[in-house]
């Protein structure tokens, strides 16, 4: 069952950075989508598909990343290029033209997702500064198969938030 780890907004952290990598050594890629403000070859964010966002200033750093687990296709971008905060169809249009049907961004600090026709909508939220709610979080996806698609937002300590969950599909008929 592959599993993708998606992390965002840190902002300076180093160490819950590298314990959240630890936890979840198994698996198959982690996005981090951005505002890290860590230097681009960090032992942190080493083994990362990572997205500049507003707050990075390494040149090396590319503005998105595209790129497949098995038979899906992820499109990680920070959002502030794709005005994440007030709609979601620049992120929509651009996940479109890339072929993925997982589009992670960052940026407002708020932990949700949303499915619209058959692509996945990822923001992990923020593990350093969250607006929307209290805890830090990150969330990790699994799936079997096209048809069954579980999303699982954490606590940056490693507790699940039974509140954050989403079980979906990634084909146009769900």
């Amino acid at each position: 069952m592959p599993k993708v780890l998606i992390i965002s907004d840190t902002h300076g952290l180093t160490d819950e950075i590298s314990e959240v990598k630890q936890r979840h050594q198994d698996v198959d890629a982690m996005i981090h989508c951005g505002d890290s403000e860590l230097d681009w070859d960090s032992k942190e964010l080493k083994g990362f598909y990572y997205a500049k966002g507003n707050c990075d200033f390494e040149a090396e750093m590319e503005n998105e990343q595209v790129f497949s687990v098995g038979d899906v296709t992820f499109l990680v971008v920070h959002g502030h290029l794709h005005q994440v905060k007030s709609t979601l169809m620049p992120l929509s249009y651009r996940a479109e033209e890339t072929g993925a049907s997982v589009a992670c961004f960052g940026h407002s600090h708020m932990a949700g997702a949303e499915k619209v026709d058959n692509k996945l909508f990822i923001n992990p939220g923020s593990a350093h500064l969250p607006r929307d709610r209290k805890e830090p979080t990150y969330a990790i996806l699994e799936w079997e198969d096209l048809n069954k698609v579980n999303l699982q937002f954490y606590h940056v300590n490693g507790e699940p938030l039974p509140e954050l969950k989403m079980e979906t599909s990634l084909t146009a008929k769900n």
